[in-house]
This record gives structure tokens, sequence and C-alpha cells, in this order.
């Protein structure tokens, strides 16, 4: 199912683009790495050339590229966006060169759309989502949330925002018990029965203990919820299949509110919050 969707996406990528931006030049035959449409380089670079969609077909790969236009005027953040998609197509173009001269029975293919999630003069966000499929019964996820901060010209880390280890203990309790309140609840929609619920309730929830621990790499993936007045007023943290659950249960969120946050924020962003 996850296949289909993104094969729709490259679809409507190759109807949508202009015939301009197919001079995006196709790799030589047996050569599927040799295109250049990743990192700029330089600034000024960027500026003469702003982000351009990636549309290529062959029989042996496909590739979609969607970039959002609205980052271009910050080089440091299109230089984020374009090595995150350069090296999913790195392990794309890996892939097909293990093949050496053999078709594959389906396609590879890399799908990657990066969405706009906020544009203001404090805060631009953008989610990335996508699949690299490299053979298999499903693609491998690709998820990745970037939060630039224009008037600093620097990327919002996890790491950075909360610097110690006690606010990473605050926000992993607050993301442990929502996820597994909505574990309980998906299996008692499920009518499960009584016999094998305990069990699902104890594997599933060792895999959301194991992927909230209290750091700042199991929360490395955030996108700020941003009120009327331009303040974040909650943090929405994104857990990719297989972080805090099975690949069935898909892409998880949780909603940390910015009561709970600023305790623990640095002081220097404090101001970007509700309440700061």
């Amino acid at each position: 199912m996850m296949r289909r969707r993104f094969v729709l996406l490259l679809i409507v990528l190759v109807v949508a683009l202009p015939a301009c931006r197919r001079e995006s030049a196709t790799p030589e035959p047996g050569k599927p790495g040799a295109a250049s449409t990743h990192a700029p380089a330089s600034a000024a670079t960027t500026a003469r050339a702003p982000l351009a969609d990636v549309v290529e077909t062959t029989p042996r790969y496909v590739v979609g590229i969607s970039y959002p236009k609205e980052a271009a005027p910050y080089p440091g953040l299109v230089s984020a966006l374009t090595a995150y998609a350069a090296d999913a197509r790195k392990d794309l173009t890996g892939a097909v060169e293990a093949l050496g001269n053999d078709v594959p029975t389906a396609p590879y293919e890399l799908s990657l759309s990066y969405t706009t999630v906020v544009d203001s003069p404090d805060i631009m966000a953008i989610a990335a989502d996508g699949s690299l499929y490299t053979g298999g019964a499903h693609g491998s996820p690709l998820i990745a949330r970037f939060v630039w901060l224009p008037k600093r010209n620097a990327m919002l880390t996890a790491d950075t925002l909360v610097p110690d280890a006690k606010g990473w203990q605050a926000i992993s309790d607050f993301v442990r018990e929502q996820l597994h309140t909505a574990l309980s609840q998906r299996i008692d929609a499920d009518d499960v029965p009584a016999e094998e619920r305990a069990d699902m309730l104890k594997s599933a929830g060792d895999m959301i203990d194991d992927g909230t621990q209290p750091k700042a790499d199991a929360f490395s993936q955030f996108e700020p919820r941003v009120a009327r007045d331009g303040k974040i007023d909650a943090l929405r943290f994104v857990f990719p299949p297989y972080q805090v659950g099975p690949y069935v249960d898909g892409t998880q969120t949780v909603d940390v509110p910015a009561q709970v946050l600023l305790p623990h924020v640095a002081p220097a962003y404090r101001t970007l919050f509700r309440g700061g």
C-alpha cells in the first residue's frame, strides 16, 4: 500500500513539473548516480539556481523529489534539505549498482516530498516524508524534520533546544504516557482476545520505552505547532516506523505542550514559545 502511494506521487510529479525542470540530467545508462541534482556548491549558487524538483525514470529505478520553494531564500536550510536527499540518493545508487547487469522485477524507487509546515519570520519548518524501495515487501521510510530560524541563520536541533538530561526525562515521561495510552486504545479497538492482550501490551510497550529513552537522539525529529501570535504552543515529536512500534503502526506523533517544555528549554530559545 505504501509503495502504491509513492508511485502515485511520482506520477503526479511527472505531470506537474514544467518541461524546463526536466533539464535535471538523466544519468547515462549504467551510471545511476551520474546526474548532479543535489546540494549546491555555495550560497551564491543557491541564489542563482533555487531548489528544483527531480524526476527520473529508467527500467531499473525511479526517482521523484519534490522540494519546497519557500526554503530557497535560506542557503543553510537548502543545504540541509539537499544533503538529506543526496544521502537517500546515494543509498539508491548503491543498491542499483549492486544489481550489476540485472534488472529488478520491480524498479527500485526513491520518493521524497518536502512540505512546508511553518513559514514565518521567526521559524521555517519543513517536513520530509518518503520511501526508499530496494526490493523486499516494502520500502524503508524516509522521515525527517528541519526547523530553521531565519533571524538566527541556524537550525534548531533537539540537543540545543533542551540541553540537560532532566529536561529529556520530563519530555520522555510525557510522551511515553501518551503513546502507551494510544497503544491500549488501539488494542481495545481491535477487540484483541484477553489472553493475547497482555502479550501485545508488553511487546509493543517495550518498543515504546526503548524508542523514547530520555535523550535528545530519541526526539530528534520534531515540528513546531504555532499559535495565531506566531509563538510555539507545542512541539510535535515524530517517530518513524520501528522506533516506537512495528511497521504496520506507521509513523506516530505526540504533541508536547509549551507549558511542559518551557521549564527545560534553553534560555536562548524560550522567546520562541508561548509564555516564554
